[in-house]
């Protein structure tokens, strides 16, 4: 036993919820963002302003036409799986072979393809880590190997993760139709909670396929969080604050989270708040990419996602036109009221000593 620890050490192969579940998760959101996100917004920006580069295709595979946003959508598998083997510490041979062990677990995971590359890649990624030269054909064996294990994983777990997966998420979102409010606020706030917590809410929301009513109850978790924290944390944190937490992530706060659990308070009430808000009033739905409801206002790729959802309703023809309540919803629910009752609710707490001056600080 003490031999086989050894040599995981000398492999760094730690079997650990960290290294999984935050780490690897963290990365795969990464890839999704610098693939799939990366060519909806793309391919939104071509088709608004009419930008003709952007729309016509620039490639040809196997019959499909790509354009430049669909060559990076079409690389999400492949993104997603060397991000995750990045976090992993994978040498050279090991990553590079995740190329095609995240095209085949994606491919064949179908909507649920982001969470079986989560477990394929996870695994190959440590397989291909324990041969990474230990022989003198390392070039051979270590390819083989990864890609060997990795293909034959999909082939046969993918299908059923895939499948797993949606029906996870279609759960989650027939019992946000059924139940709104309630639904709403749950969504909202476990989601808002994994944006600011060392995991990925955007992964988990790409990997169980979140969209509709319960994708836009994750959108205003997510903004409650990002601008609660940035609009309450301004005395402490000024313009700089109000911008790395706004449009980068909440997550900076976790550290100060940790000192005082308190000062959470006020955003995850918001989030309870503006959740039932989102799907009972405004009906705030995200029919773009699954992905973009975990991202709140980072980067405003919830709102992008939003935007592009009823673009792709209106191409349907499940709906007429954007409308001014379309808009007034999305405003208010990603922005005005987070920045409203988040600061409400905290001063509360701070009459009441439950949080004071100078605990958001950022560092």
């Amino acid at each position: 036993m003490n031999k086989f620890k050894a040599f995981l050490k000398r492999k760094d192969i730690e079997i650990s919820v960290k290294r999984y579940l935050i780490d690897a998760l963290g990365a795969m959101a990464q890839g999704l963002f610098c693939s799939l996100l990366i060519g909806t917004i793309i391919n939104t920006i071509g088709s608004q302003f009419h930008i003709g580069f952007l729309t016509t295709p620039v490639a040809t595979v196997a019959g499909a036409e790509y354009t430049v946003g669909g060559l990076a959508t079409a690389m999400s598998g492949p993104a997603m799986a060397v991000a995750i083997g990045s976090a992993l510490h994978c040498p050279p041979l090991v990553l590079f072979s995740l190329i095609t062990v995240g095209f085949a677990s994606n491919a064949l995971g179908g909507a649920g393809g982001p969470l079986a590359v989560l477990f394929i890649a996870i695994i190959a990624s440590e397989i291909g880590k324990m041969v990474s030269k230990e022989t003198r054909v390392d070039i051979l064996v270590t390819p083989l190997v990864t890609i060997g294990v990795g293909v034959a994983l999909s082939a046969w777990w993918a299908p059923a993760l895939g499948t797993a997966a949606m029906h996870v998420g279609d759960f989650i979102m027939w019992a946000t139709e059924l139940q709104p409010f309630l639904m709403g606020m749950l969504v909202s706030l476990v989601v808002g909670v994994a944006l600011t917590l060392p995991i990925s809410s955007a992964a988990i929301c790409a990997a169980l396929g979140l969209t509709g009513l319960a994708g836009g109850a994750a959108v205003a978790g997510c903004c409650a969080q990002m601008v609660g924290f940035a609009v309450m944390s301004f005395p402490e944190n000024k313009w700089g604050g109000l911008v790395s937490q706004g449009i980068g992530t909440s997550m900076l706060q976790m550290g100060n989270i940790v000192k005082n659990p308190r000062i959470w308070i006020a955003p995850c009430i918001t989030s309870m708040i503006t959740g039932p808000i989102a799907t009972c009033v405004f009906r705030l739905q995200m029919n773009g990419a699954a992905v973009s409801s975990g991202m709140g206002t980072c980067g405003l790729v919830g709102q992008i996602g939003v935007y592009t959802g009823w673009l792709n309703d209106i191409a349907q023809g499940t709906k007429a036109a954007i409308t001014a309540s379309d808009w007034i919803g999305l405003i208010m629910i990603s922005f005005i009221l987070p920045a409203i009752l988040c600061p409400l609710i905290n001063s509360a707490l701070n009459r009441i000593g439950w949080v004071k001056a100078g605990d958001l600080a950022l560092s």
